[in-house]
């Protein structure tokens, strides 16, 4: 479990990273689709580039990816019912359930309910 965990803290940082650097054009095209500002874009952008900082931090520093965890999660949970009000089909929604089952993982496993 440790191993699953580890590896959805590098898949999860990195994806994060690779949409919100490399296809940031799809970001900007979903939020205007969602009616949101470009100042909240931007804020949720930053945080979770942050929050992606530090899952991998937690790799050495197992104390805080529960955190890092936890807030990925409200992230994406926020990106599903994002996807939800807007009516997206399945398709849209399936990136942002994955990690969020992933975020999810890694926060059970670093509190040792699995």
């Amino acid at each position: 479990m440790d191993k699953i965990s580890l590896l959805f803290q590098v898949v999860v940082a990195f994806s994060v990273y690779f949409v919100w650097i490399f296809r940031y054009h799809n970001v900007i095209a979903e939020f205007q689709q969602f009616g949101y500002s470009d100042v909240f874009r931007n804020f949720v952008g930053a945080a979770k580039i942050s929050i992606s900082a530090l899952l991998i931090v937690g790799l050495c520093y197992k104390e805080i990816t529960l955190y890092a965890a936890l807030g990925m999660s409200f992230f994406m949970l926020s990106a599903q019912l994002t996807h939800l009000w807007v009516k997206n089909p399945f398709k849209q929604r399936l990136p942002s359930l994955i990690f969020l089952l992933m975020s999810l993982f890694i926060a059970a496993f670093n509190c040792g309910i699995i």
